[in-house]
């Protein structure tokens, strides 16, 4: 897959949505001509454009060596942004939705052992990284928590990888996972992967921070502790600068109390974006020129050192000219 690829605009044809546990779907997503579809890594994630108009991202999920088809699953959030009710509630079967993606910040590392930590739909990521470890005779194990055994999705797809492995823990039935426990536990050199609820997440990092700093790799489904909510706008103090639209061939002064993503969505409305608060990552754009500004909390250190890509919901510029792949 090349670079560029990552950030095309696709449109997919839902083949198949299918109930995977209670308040979970799946659906099934192909081209719509039966073509191979980019290859894709345990961990990627897709921006899906729902009917409506909004954007979500959703981990993919099926056999990374499918060439034809991708698999997310979406859990019902009744306090969510709707778009999860939007999955749940429209006949998508037949219907060809944009795609943007895959892209990967939840990468697997080379490591002598795995412990993967899923919560809740959380486990959709997990699930493509147990395949692959699974395939390649890597070790590791699966803690697997959820609020009750019918909520769990996949779980017979997990033991069917290796039952001796994967540890399913219903709240209602085990409690919480012991995380510090399983941390510390662990063998040394182990690589730490969760995915879950903001708690879980959090606790997983305490977890890492005073027993195996360095170890952790995380996905956030929200906003971490502390973040400043979209609706705070710019970090105080912020400078204006000038942003010039590449392919747009339009050059807009973007000034210290509005963010990029809003100056950008007055010349180009059909801009990517969902969570406005940099950790979803459905606004990541291709710096072409200029120094960015990161205040997203998607990309890694040595992304950020690179500086090509960046979260534009919550970015800004270092520099005063910033060129933009749109």
């Amino acid at each position: 897959m090349t670079e560029l690829a990552v950030f095309e605009a696709r449109q997919l044809l839902v083949r198949q949505v299918r109930l995977e546990a209670a308040g979970v779907v799946s659906l099934t997503l192909v081209d719509p001509d039966g073509g191979e579809l980019p290859a894709w890594a345990p961990g990627a994630h897709i921006d899906l454009r729902l009917p409506s108009g909004a954007v979500r991202q959703y981990s993919l999920c099926g056999p990374p060596d499918d060439p034809y088809s991708w698999t997310v699953a979406v859990l019902r959030e009744e306090r969510g942004r709707g778009g999860s009710a939007e999955v749940h509630d429209s006949a998508l079967v037949g219907r060809t939705l944009q795609v943007r993606g895959p892209r990967n910040h939840f990468a697997l590392v080379d490591a002598p052992h795995y412990l993967f930590l899923a919560g809740g739909i959380g486990v959709t990521p997990i699930l493509a990284m147990v395949r692959r470890v699974a395939a390649a005779g890597a070790s590791w194990e699966l803690h697997y928590g959820g609020r009750s055994r019918a909520g769990m999705a996949f779980t017979g797809a997990l033991t069917d990888v290796d039952a001796d492995r994967v540890h399913i823990v219903p709240q209602d039935e085990r409690g919480l996972l012991p995380l510090a426990e399983l941390v510390e536990g662990a063998p040394e050199g182990t690589a730490v992967y969760c995915c879950g609820p903001e708690g879980m997440v959090e606790a997983a990092t305490r977890a890492c921070a005073a027993l195996r700093p360095g170890a952790l790799h995380i996905e956030r489904f929200g906003a971490p502790p502390g973040a400043a909510p979209a609706a705070a706008g710019p970090p105080r103090g912020a400078s204006g600068f000038t942003v010039e639209l590449r392919h747009s061939g339009l050059t807009l002064a973007v000034p210290p109390d509005r963010t990029l993503l809003d100056v950008v969505r007055e010349v180009a409305p059909d801009v990517g974006f969902s969570c406005e608060e940099g950790y979803c990552g459905s606004c990541e754009t291709r710096v072409l020129a200029g120094v960015p500004e990161h205040h997203d909390s998607v990309l890694s250190d040595e992304e950020r050192k690179r500086g090509d890509t960046m979260m534009i919901c919550v970015g800004r510029s270092a520099s005063e000219l910033l060129v933009l792949d749109l």
